[in-house]
């Protein structure tokens, strides 16, 4: 499967796990657009309203199959090498889904006040482009 995410690029936090993402996977599986990105988003049907949940993650062959929140960050996790098992052992921990869930709403409610905002929003390295696109794969 490939996926787009959509991050805030004005967060710091989101920017840096981003990078980190970008590092793991090189563009195999997953293709950016920052959140701010409002013409970038329109194909999507995504607004600027439907952003304020927290990330989203949609299956590119799929666009009516997405995820947000923290069942985007689940999603992305089971995706990497070993992270079904990590993501499944979490899963089944009574409560623990719930908590997550609850630390993923707090962190998104207070990113810019905890970790900072950025001065120029983050671009990816590897953006949702158009069909032959040099980073499409």
């Amino acid at each position: 499967m490939r996926y787009t995410v959509i991050y805030d690029g004005d967060c710091n936090l989101c920017s840096n796990l981003v990078q980190l993402l970008e590092t793991i996977d090189r563009g195999n599986k997953f293709h950016y657009i920052s959140m701010q990105d409002q013409a970038g988003l329109e194909p999507y049907g995504i607004t600027a309203q439907d952003c304020e949940a927290g990330m989203i993650l949609l299956d590119e062959e799929n666009r009516n199959l997405r995820w947000q929140g923290a069942d985007a960050a689940e999603e992305i996790g089971r995706s990497l090498p070993l992270g079904h098992l990590f993501v499944t052992a979490y899963r089944n921990l009574p409560g623990v889904k719930a908590l997550g869930d609850g630390v993923y709403g707090q962190v998104r409610d207070n990113r810019y006040d905890w970790f900072g905002r950025r001065v120029e929003n983050y671009r990816s390295r590897y953006p949702v482009c158009a069909e032959g696109c040099e980073n499409a794969k």
